[in-house]
């Protein structure tokens, strides 16, 4: 689970990132005429797996979530990103590759569309802000490693421990018994989160619920951390 501080730094660099975006809005489309701001509602697309992807997408508000889908039909949540982050493309697509994931709203998501050209000339002539995506590209490479190592030597109730920390660590609001999510995501998308079927997660979610460690409505979520963190003990 990533530290305070990587969460703290990584707001800072956003506030970097959208200073950068909204201090000359005219002056930057001049230098890089493809930069459009773009607002989506909840469930819509910025990218579609199998799309020949030519543009960078910069996330100014919302959540985003990556997904792959397998050849069996399964779908796989790669990750869940936030205001700061870069997705897309990040090489020339004039060999004509297939983007090989799905970018998809999980609410209202308000974001800047980039050219690959544009956002190649920009990470040039911006070095400060060349670096912060390089940290960010890294330390989501390691999450995402994380979450594999997860998936492949644990059991389904240590994933879902795994991620339910997480997620209060990136959407989460303190409150009286831990922290309350700011998005809510369905059983379906914990357990595509996690690699594990719905039904198996349901029942370790309400198992949660029952000690504890977990409550939920339909709005809202409240994660109790500590009482995750004491139980993995008695798991491992």
């Amino acid at each position: 689970m990533e530290s305070k501080m990587q969460f703290i730094a990584h707001d800072a660099k956003f506030g970097l990132i959208n200073e950068f975006f909204e201090r000359d809005t005219d002056h930057l489309q001049k230098d890089y005429p493809s930069i459009l701001e773009i607002n989506i509602s909840k469930k819509s697309f910025l990218y579609r797996q199998g799309d020949h992807c030519s543009h960078l997408f910069w996330i100014k508000s919302g959540i985003v979530k990556l997904s792959h889908l397998t050849e069996q039909g399964t779908e796989i949540t790669i990750d869940l990103l936030r205001r700061g982050d870069v997705i897309g493309c990040f090489q020339s697509t004039s060999a004509g590759q297939e983007i090989d994931e799905t970018a998809q709203a999980l609410g209202e998501v308000n974001f800047y569309r980039i050219a690959y050209s544009d956002f190649k000339a920009m990470m040039s002539h911006q070095a400060e802000l060349a670096w912060h995506v390089i940290e960010d590209m890294y330390a989501r490479k390691q999450r995402m490693e994380r979450k594999l190592r997860t998936i492949l030597t644990q059991p389904v109730e240590m994933r879902v421990i795994a991620a339910l920390l997480e997620l209060a660590e990136m959407f989460g609001i303190k409150c009286t018994h831990g922290y309350t999510l700011e998005i809510h995501l369905t059983q379906q998308e914990v357990a595509d989160l996690v690699g594990a079927s719905r039904s198996v997660v349901s029942t370790i979610l309400n198992d949660f619920r029952n000690r504890g460690m977990l409550d939920y409505t339909r709005d809202q979520v409240c994660i109790n951390d500590v009482a995750l963190i004491n139980s993995c003990k008695f798991v491992l």
